[in-house]
């Protein structure tokens, strides 16, 4: 018997790096997402394929059942195969009727994106794992990837939403934001994928004083949810990118890389890779495109 489960996309609109903090982040889940496909097979196996946007195999292993319940994932040379084990495994131990009681298992995963435009290969691969065998899928997060938990969010919810963490628990509250100036909102990929995992680690490093920080964040995040027009999401959006680039001690996008834009910047998730949003009267695309930048897409096509 087939099952196939899928996730959502995610991209971070306000609050990166300090809603790890506790800072209230507002949140919009992608048209593109990934599913996930499981069959039942033999031999105490997992054989697994990742297929790309372009039909393209990614990553492909037979991982042995022993391999998840010892978290056997030693071999250096293959992160991808580790970093699924140790999933698998932490999955394992919320739910082990999966391996005991199972015979062996054929799976495969689609991405709608392309893997690295960074809208959560891994986030949509947890949420669809803790669908698959009925466990926490925040917990799955926690206790094997790490991270806020907002991607996983963005995975189950189809609309925008605000997410916060209290007491370690996370907060979701659905937005309705369908402004009347999203023919003015664009997404630009900037042609690398960052690592999540380090830039966070080089956010600790910082060590700035990110309590004083959270409550303007969060105010930031209100008046972006609440923009009735164009200039004061982008006003909004420029005030947490300067309040960020004090934070990470780092250039804003726009100094950085588009210093002659006519419009707001702002960095989404992990800054200096995946994907920035701006705000602008015409319509970007020519400008980018003779920067470099190739992949610019209107909001209505990426935003669910």
């Amino acid at each position: 018997m087939k099952k196939t489960f899928y996730s959502n996309g995610k991209l971070l609109i306000t609050g990166e790096y300090l809603v790890l903090d506790g800072a209230k982040a507002f949140a919009l889940p992608t048209k593109f997402g990934q599913n996930l496909t499981v069959e039942e097979s033999q031999g105490k196996i997992i054989d697994w394929k990742s297929y790309d946007k372009d039909g393209s195999i990614w990553f492909e292993e037979q991982i042995p059942f022993e391999s998840i319940t010892q978290n056997d994932g030693a071999d250096d040379s293959k992160s991808i195969r580790n970093t699924l084990i140790e999933i698998l495994h932490e999955a394992y131990r919320m739910n082990p009727d999966f391996i005991d009681n199972g015979k062996g298992y054929t799976i495969t995963t689609e991405l709608t994106f392309p893997k690295l435009w960074g809208l959560g290969t891994s986030s949509t691969l947890i949420n669809n794992i803790a669908q698959w065998l009925q466990i926490d899928a925040f917990e799955l997060l926690k206790t094997s990837f790490g991270g806020s938990g907002y991607d996983i969010a963005c995975a189950q919810n189809c609309s925008a939403i605000t997410y916060q963490l209290v007491h370690e628990k996370p907060i979701i509250e659905s937005v309705d934001f369908h402004p009347d100036f999203t023919d003015k909102i664009f997404f630009v990929y900037l042609n690398k994928k960052q690592s999540s995992k380090a830039s966070i680690a080089a956010y600790y490093g910082k060590g700035g004083n990110i309590e004083k920080r959270i409550p303007i964040i969060n105010a930031i995040t209100e008046r972006v949810i609440r923009a009735t027009t164009a200039k004061e999401f982008a006003l909004a959006l420029q005030q947490h990118e300067i309040e960020m680039s004090n934070v990470l001690e780092v250039s804003t996008i726009k100094e950085a890389l588009f210093p002659d834009f006519d419009g707001l910047i702002k960095s989404l998730g992990a800054w200096g890779g995946d994907f920035v949003i701006t705000v602008s009267k015409e319509n970007p695309t020519s400008y980018f495109k003779a920067k470099g930048f190739g992949v610019v897409v209107p909001y209505s096509e990426m935003i669910l």
